[in-house]
C-alpha cells in the first residue's frame, strides 16, 4: 500500500490525484496502525513547521513514521514534509523567534529566508533543479527542469552529502534531500505539471 499521512495539514487530494493520474492507487489515512502496514509513506504538508509537528504528536503519528523510515520502506516528504524531517526549525527566522523539535531523521535545520528585497518571501512560482546527485526518484528528470514552490523556509542539512538538488534564490538552497529510502523535496510534485508526475511515478516504482 502506497499511504498519504492526513494530520490536516495539506492539500491530501492533489497528492492522491498526482498519483492517480500516473496509474498509481494511493490510499489517505490517518491511523498509526495503517501507516505501519504500509509498503511506503508520502508526507505531505504546507503551513507552519511548529503546528504540523503538533498535530503529528496529537495523533500519534510521529513513532510509526519514524519506524517506517527505520525500517527501510520508501518514504516522500513534500514541503513541509521535507523540512519536518531536520532536528529543529526556526518558526521566527534563523536567530529569533521560537525554535521548534522536528523528526530528527536528518540532521540539520529549517531556516526562513534572509534575502535583498528584490526578492519576494514566500519564495512562489516556478523554479528550476540543479541536480547534484542521481538518484531513482529523479529518473529521467533532466538537470534545470522547472518545479513549482511556495514556501518561506528552506533546509539547511548539516551534512550536504544528503542534498540531491539545489535551486536559486538569491543564492542556492537545498530543494531536494535523498539519503538511503528518504526522498524529500521543498517544492510540490503534485503542482508542477508533467514533469511532477513523473517525479511521483517514479516513487512508486522505487
Amino acid at each position: 500500500m502506497l499511504a498519504i499521512i492526513d494530520y490536516q495539514m495539506g492539500n491530501l487530494r492533489s497528492v492522491q490525484k498526482g498519483f492517480e493520474r500516473v496509474g498509481v492507487s494511493a490510499t489517505i489515512i490517518n491511523q498509526p496502525d495503517l501507516i505501519r502496514t504500509a509498503d511506503r509513506i508520502v508526507l505531505p504538508g504546507v503551513g507552519a513547521f511548529g503546528d504540523a509537528m503538533a498535530e503529528l504528536r496529537r495523533r500519534e503519528l510521529i513513532e510509526p513514521i519514524r519506524e517506517h523510515i527505520l525500517a527501510g520502506k520508501p518514504f516522500l516528504g513534500i514541503c513541509l514534509g521535507l523540512q519536518m524531517l531536520f532536528d529543529v526549525g526556526h518558526e521566527g527566522g534563523q536567530f529569533a523567534g521560537d525554535t521548534q523539535e522536528g523528526l530528527g531523521i536528518i540532521p540539520g535545520e529549517v531556516r526562513r529566508f534572509e534575502l535583498p528585497t528584490e526578492y519576494k518571501v514566500p519564495h512562489m512560482g516556478w523554479n528550476g533543479l540543479a541536480i547534484r546527485r542521481r538518484c531513482p526518484v529523479l529518473r529521467d528528470i533532466p538537470d534545470g527542469e522547472r518545479f513549482y514552490f511556495v514556501h518561506s523556509y528552506y533546509v539547511a542539512p548539516r551534512d550536504a552529502g544528503v542534498i540531491a538538488t539545489e535551486t536559486d534564490y538569491g543564492g542556492n538552497f537545498c530543494s531536494s534531500i535523498w539519503h538511503e529510502n528518504i526522498f524529500a523535496t521543498q517544492f510540490h510534485p503534485e503542482k508542477s505539471q508533467s514533469r511532477g508526475l513523473e517525479l511521483l511515478k517514479n516513487f512508486a516504482a522505487w
